[in-house]
Order: C-alpha cells, then structure tokens, then sequence
C-alpha cells in the first residue's frame, strides 16, 4: 500500500521552528502537486500549503503565510515543510499527500482530491 511517512515533529514553545519531512517509497512523486495539511482536535482537516510538482508555484494558508515554507526534493521523492515562530494554534497532526488529479497547486485545497494519506506527526506549541 502506498503512503506518506511524516516525520519532525515534536513539543516546542511559542516561536520556536520545526522541519516537518514526508516521504512516500515506493511512488514517484514528480508529476504531482504535493500540499501539507493539518488536523486539529475537534476540527476538520485543513490545508497548509501545496508545491507544485517542479516547484513552480508555491500555496499558503493564510494563517502561516511568512512563518511556514514549503519544498521538496524529487530525486529523494521527499516533501518538507519549515516552520517558523511557532504559536500555539499550529498545534496539530500534519499530514501530507499527493494531488493525482494535478500537477499544480490551486488555492482551495480540498482533501479529497489527495491521496497517500499517512499517519501524519503530531505539532504541539506551547505557550
């Protein structure tokens, strides 16, 4: 079965910085759009951010925008998202996928256009 591993998180304070890595062995990511997205307890599921897939183009939610940044590395098939001043409403389970349906990112990122879901990673920002 095909999946994503996350991997970087952790417990941190507010402001702190963290580099979330996803890979996905045994899949070629280079013809896709990528996004990270995150899950709140109690809340839906939502996007992060999305690279394209020769990094063209690059989306943010507006809630990180400046803090977090996206990128990703074909030839290791990997994702990465840094994240910077922390605060304690990113505190989350991050998970990141595969758009099949597109090669670039668009700015709605619905969850059910992706796939390869893994068991994402847990963010705790402390206040």
């Amino acid at each position: 079965q095909v999946q994503f591993v996350e991997s970087g998180g952790g417990l941190v304070e507010l402001g702190d910085s963290l580099r979330l890595s996803c890979a996905v062995p045994g899949f070629d990511l280079r013809g896709y759009a990528v996004g990270w997205f995150r899950q709140a307890p109690g809340k839906e599921r939502e996007g992060v951010s999305c690279a394209s897939s020769g990094v063209v183009d690059t989306i943010y939610a507006e809630s990180v925008k400046g803090r977090f940044t996206i990128s990703r590395d074909n030839a290791k098939n990997t994702v990465y998202l840094e994240m910077n001043n922390l605060k304690p409403e990113d505190t989350a389970v991050y998970f990141c996928a595969a758009n099949l349906m597109r090669s670039r990112c668009i700015t709605t990122m619905t969850t059910h256009e992706y796939s390869y879901w893994g068991q994402g990673t847990q963010v705790t920002v402390s206040a």
